[in-house]
C-alpha cells in the first residue's frame, strides 16, 4: 500500500449527480446510470490516468483528482454538456480531505460527503463550487479562478455553511464548445440505445479501444464524434 492509498490527503472531488434519480422507475435509473458512465469516461480521459480515481455513488458518480484543479474543472464543465442530451446532471465540486477505504477498496471522507451536498444545492443542468476548490484552483494556476461568481451560502442537513460559486462559461471557444457537445450527445444517445461503455482509469488509448468496439457495431458516428472528442485536429481531417 502507498503513502497516498493509506493516508489521508487533499484532492478535488467532483459528484457528478442524476436529478431525482430515486424518484425514477428502476429502467430508467439503469439506463441514466449507464449514460453517465460513458460521459464520466469520456470527460476525465484526458485526466492523467495516476491522478484520477472514478467511484460509484448512490445516486451519480464521483471523480477525486489528485495535483490538477484546473483540469478537474474543464471536466466537469464538458460534462455539463451531458445536458443537452437529455442527462439530467448536477454537479458539485469540493476540495477537502479524502482517505482510501480497505474494507470495500473504496475512498473514504468528509471532502466526498460535501461535494455531494453541494450538487444537490445545484439546479437541474447546474454546476456549484465549493470555496476550498476556487482557493486550491487560484493557488495552483493564479488567475484561473477569475470566471468564478458566488452563488450564495447555503446550509446542509448538517447545517455546516458552504460559499459557493458557479461557474462563468466563457473559456472554450464556439468550435470547442461544439465538438464536445456532439461528442457527449454521442456517448449518451448511444447508451440510450442500450450500448453499456465501462468508467476507463487506462488513460485516453484503452478508452478510445473501448468505446469504438462497442460504438462502432451500433453508429458510425460514435467513432467520429468520440475521435474528434480526444484529437480534435480530426475534425479537419474528415
Amino acid at each position: 500500500m502507498t503513502t497516498r492509498d493509506a493516508a489521508a490527503m487533499l484532492a478535488s472531488i467532483v459528484f457528478f449527480k442524476i436529478h431525482d434519480f430515486a424518484q425514477r422507475p428502476v429502467s430508467e435509473q439503469a439506463r441514466l446510470r449507464a449514460q453517465l458512465e460513458a460521459v464520466v469516461a469520456v470527460t476525465v480521459a484526458r485526466l492523467l490516468p495516476a491522478n484520477r480515481i472514478v467511484l460509484k455513488a448512490a445516486d451519480g458518480a464521483v471523480v477525486v483528482v489528485f495535483d490538477d484543479p484546473r483540469g478537474t474543472l474543464s471536466a466537469a464543465e464538458q460534462a455539463l454538456a451531458a445536458t443537452a442530451a437529455g442527462l439530467p446532471l448536477v454537479i458539485g465540486i469540493n476540495y477537502g480531505a479524502i482517505q482510501m477505504d480497505s474494507a470495500d477498496s473504496g475512498m473514504i471522507g468528509d471532502g466526498i460527503a460535501v461535494a455531494a451536498s453541494i450538487a444537490a444545492f445545484a439546479a437541474p443542468g447546474g454546476m456549484l463550487i465549493a470555496r476550498s476548490f476556487k482557493d486550491a484552483l487560484a493557488d495552483a494556476v493564479p488567475g484561473s479562478e477569475a470566471n468564478l461568481f458566488p452563488a450564495g451560502v447555503f446550509d446542509d442537513a448538517a447545517l455546516r455553511e458552504h460559499e459557493l460559486f458557479g461557474l462563468e462559461r466563457q473559456g472554450a471557444t464556439r468550435r470547442e464548445k461544439r465538438l464536445w457537445v456532439l461528442a457527449i450527445v454521442a456517448a449518451v444517445g448511444i447508451l440510450g440505445a442500450g450500448v453499456t461503455v465501462r468508467f476507463s482509469t487506462d488513460g485516453e488509448d484503452a478508452l478510445i479501444k473501448t468505446a469504438l468496439v462497442q460504438f462502432r457495431a451500433t453508429a458510425a458516428q460514435g467513432e467520429r464524434y468520440l475521435r474528434v472528442l480526444l484529437d480534435p485536429d480530426s475534425w479537419q481531417k474528415n
